[in-house]
């Protein structure tokens, strides 16, 4: 048998990678942790610690480093996991995994069983409701056998996973991964019945219908910016190409300078949007598209970016001059400019839109807590 205070270190590194989105598999992330403490060739599968320990260390380290919000974020997650449920009611949904369970921690998504023998039936209401998504099939290999699942990703406030069953599943008990008995999962009336109970004097109605009237502003930069893929620019004056390419070169600069400003990396990442809508102003038509979604200070950066280049150029008429240097935000907008002018390089490294956005949103979800 293993020794107990290594089986305590392997949980506590595993959790660890997990919580960090280092690891998604509890069996990768155990077996790394044994291979790092030099232990690995000491131990049979059932030496190492289950999926039920390094599970409880992750909800200890969410509870330490996210605090009281985290319940708060718990319940915001089973009224948006209402809210598609209501939407999907016609393929049975069953609420899943840590949103369920209450075992969430920063970065969980909300996990769904529907029960549909049609994938396009599925897909054809997330249409009819708006919703994007994307497909995905996943094969895995048990005992010799082959199963091919069927994953439905929406990235919405928080992102969803749906999980497609045949319809006679159903019923069917499903075990768990984590502790081996059957899942737990709620359906529609379940969850209802929960959340009416936890706080019996909401009404849970108006609840769910105010987080049906939430916008996601981190959802609307990105159907902002993936336009910008195919707007292509001068190549005198931006030999990178694409303007969504410029885009993340700035962003990964502002990242550099300042990782922990959202303000100043909104600003590089959304700078150019408007090029998508109307080249001709794109400042204020991004600023258009934008507005109610950032903060003043971030307006007054892509407001004034182009009057930093002409500042920079000596063409910027006085009065424009004046507005510029008076402004509190001088020495950013300046550092934005030489940004924008560094972010121009052929085949330079950058992270996909999706990371980018995740970043600042994870920034924001910070200083909110």
């Amino acid at each position: 048998m293993a020794d107990e205070r290594i089986r305590r270190q392997i949980a506590f590194l595993a959790a660890q990678m997990m919580y960090q989105r280092l690891e998604s598999e509890y069996f990768t992330a155990k077996r790394k942790a044994a291979r790092q403490l030099g232990v690995e060739y000491r131990y049979k599968p059932g030496d190492l610690p289950s999926n039920a320990e390094i599970r409880d260390q992750i909800q200890a380290m969410a509870r330490m480093h996210e605090g009281p919000k985290r319940l708060d974020t718990l319940r915001e997650m089973r009224l948006e996991a209402l809210r598609l449920m209501r939407k999907l009611a016609r393929f049975r949904p069953r609420l899943i995994g840590s949103v369920w369970t209450g075992h969430v921690r920063k970065g969980s998504d909300i996990d769904l069983h529907v029960f549909s023998d049609s994938l396009s039936l599925v897909t054809d209401a997330l249409d009819e409701h708006g919703l994007g998504y994307d497909v995905e099939q996943k094969r895995i290999v048990k005992f010799g056998e082959e199963r091919v699942f069927t994953h439905v990703h929406l990235e919405d406030r928080y992102p969803f996973e749906l999980t497609i069953y045949p319809e006679d599943k159903a019923h069917y008990a499903f075990k768990s991964s984590i502790t081996g008995k059957a899942i737990e999962r709620a359906s529609i009336a379940e969850l209802e019945a929960f959340l009416k109970a936890e706080a019996p004097e909401v009404d849970l109605d108006s609840e769910v219908e105010r987080v049906e009237d939430h916008v996601d502003r981190f959802e609307l930069y990105r159907l902002l910016l993936r336009p910008l893929e195919g707007v292509k620019q001068s190549p005198k004056h931006h030999p990178e190409g694409d303007a969504l390419y410029h885009s993340l070169q700035v962003f990964e600069l502002a990242r550099e300078e300042r990782g922990y400003d959202e303000e100043f990396l909104l600003a590089a990442l959304l700078h150019d949007v408007g090029k998508a809508i109307d080249p001709a102003d794109h400042v204020a038509a991004g600023l258009q598209a934008l507005e109610g979604t950032i903060t003043p200070r971030t307006e007054t950066l892509i407001a004034l970016h182009m009057d930093a280049l002409a500042y920079r150029q000596g063409t910027l008429g006085a009065r424009a001059r004046l507005r510029l240097t008076q402004s509190e935000e001088f020495d950013d907008l300046m550092l934005l400019r030489e940004l924008d002018s560094r972010g121009r390089v052929p085949g330079a490294e950058v992270c996909e839109l999706d990371e980018a956005l995740e970043y600042i949103r994870e920034l924001a979800q910070e200083d909110e807590g």
